[in-house]
């Protein structure tokens, strides 16, 4: 049987690939720690979770507009308002089942065969996989050590052609957790200007920042206009599998997302959408409890991973993710990777599953206790021990 080329053109995910063998080392007696995946270790704050059964109590079980429910959407429109200082509205926002088919939707709705995507490396590689699956290319912009992990505006810049059609911001950032800065979003802003570029800005842990404030790009004025938004509930709120995701852009383009939805999944589920109304509305103690406990645990991974031979860690800014160097192992990525899951029963990612520019790094999650976190250094440090020369 035939199967059509573009379907071949869809990577995987690293971390669902290393989390498969993880589990089954695990039902082989093997103990693992796992620190591949990005999935905060909570429960759904209850008051979330009770919203969406009184909705079901209620009835909310039937087809909502493809687009989201109109009064959802204005709360996410506040909060974008609140929290991006840019006016928008309900017409601005479509409500989907998660950021991924929001990030999809958007890339395809703006790129045609041959043209290019400049994608963040390392970054999360569902970027360049549906960039390739739509018959365009992904270019890869650097993050550098030495930089915070940040854009560079003059190898920004140098990437653009006469096909470059959209930029794709992600901060703070997985894998590495940096945060890009007002002047870099302003700088890259100018830029898109310039070269007539879109902006799709990947926002979903942009409650997660522990160093100063989070920034998003929308907030420098005139850039809705060429912007795509994206954020969710998933991570802030723990709510992975809840499937909720938002857009928040220009509005002629959620019309014709609106239209995508209609032809695609029809619509997001009804009753959990009111989720969204209560998380973005309701208490936030859970929320920030979630916060100071990952800031926590970043400071204890930093460390720890510093304080071994071989490995140097830079302190993240945002996100729960951190992204050592491993050079001073003598180890490549994948080796290390494999290593730390076969003998020592670690799991982590290697920093190649989000790009070339990820060799010499790997991508621990610290979104686990601190008990598993120092268990997982001790063995580490152990491990690494039993191979020197």
């Amino acid at each position: 049987m035939q199967y059509a080329e573009r379907i071949r053109r869809l990577e995987s995910e690293g971390a669902f690939a290393v989390l498969a063998k993880a589990k089954q080392m695990e039902r082989e007696g093997k103990s693992i720690v796992h620190l591949q995946i990005g999935e905060p270790d909570f429960d759904t704050p209850r008051n979330i979770t009770e919203a969406a059964y009184k909705a079901l109590l209620e009835g909310h079980t039937h087809y909502a507009p493809s687009g989201g429910i109109p009064e959802v959407r204005e709360v996410v429109a506040e909060e974008f308002r609140k929290t991006r200082k840019v006016d928008v509205s309900a017409d601005n926002v479509i409500i989907f089942p998660g950021c991924k088919p929001v990030i999809f939707a958007a890339i395809m709705a703006l790129v045609e065969d041959g043209d290019e995507v400049i994608v963040p490396n390392p970054g999360y590689p569902t970027y360049r996989s549906v960039t390739r699956f739509l018959g365009a290319k992904p270019v890869p912009v650097p993050l550098r050590e030495e930089h915070d992990f940040r854009f560079s505006l003059d190898e920004f810049r140098s990437l653009i052609t006469s096909k470059t059609r959209v930029i794709i911001l992600n901060s703070p950032e997985n894998p590495t957790g940096g945060v890009l800065t007002e002047e870099d979003l302003e700088g890259i802003y100018r830029v898109a200007v310039e070269n007539d570029l879109w902006i799709i800005t990947d926002e979903i842990y942009s409650r997660l920042v522990y160093d100063g404030e989070f920034k998003s790009i929308l907030s420098v004025p005139g850039a809705l206009e060429r912007t795509v938004a994206v954020d969710g509930m998933s991570k802030t709120y723990a709510m992975t599998g809840w499937r909720l995701g938002y857009g928040v852009m220009p509005k002629e383009m959620a019309d014709y997302l609106f239209t995508f939805a209609i032809n695609n999944f029809s619509s997001t589920a009804t009753f959990a959408q009111y989720a969204i109304v209560e998380a973005l509305t309701g208490p936030q103690d859970e929320v920030n409890k979630m916060v100071e406990q990952f800031r926590k645990r970043r400071d204890v991974i930093v460390d720890g991973l510093n304080a071994i031979d071989g490995i140097t860690c830079l302190k993240p800014q945002g996100a729960f993710y951190v992204f050592p160097n491993i050079t001073g192992t003598g180890l490549k990525s994948k080796e290390f990777a494999d290593l730390m899951l076969e003998q020592a029963g670690v799991a982590c990612l290697s920093g190649t599953s989000f790009g070339q520019y990820g060799e010499d790094y790997v991508r621990f999650s610290y979104a686990n206790s601190i008990e598993n976190i120092e268990e997982a250094l001790r063995r580490i440090k152990k491990t690494l021990a039993g191979i020197k020369v």
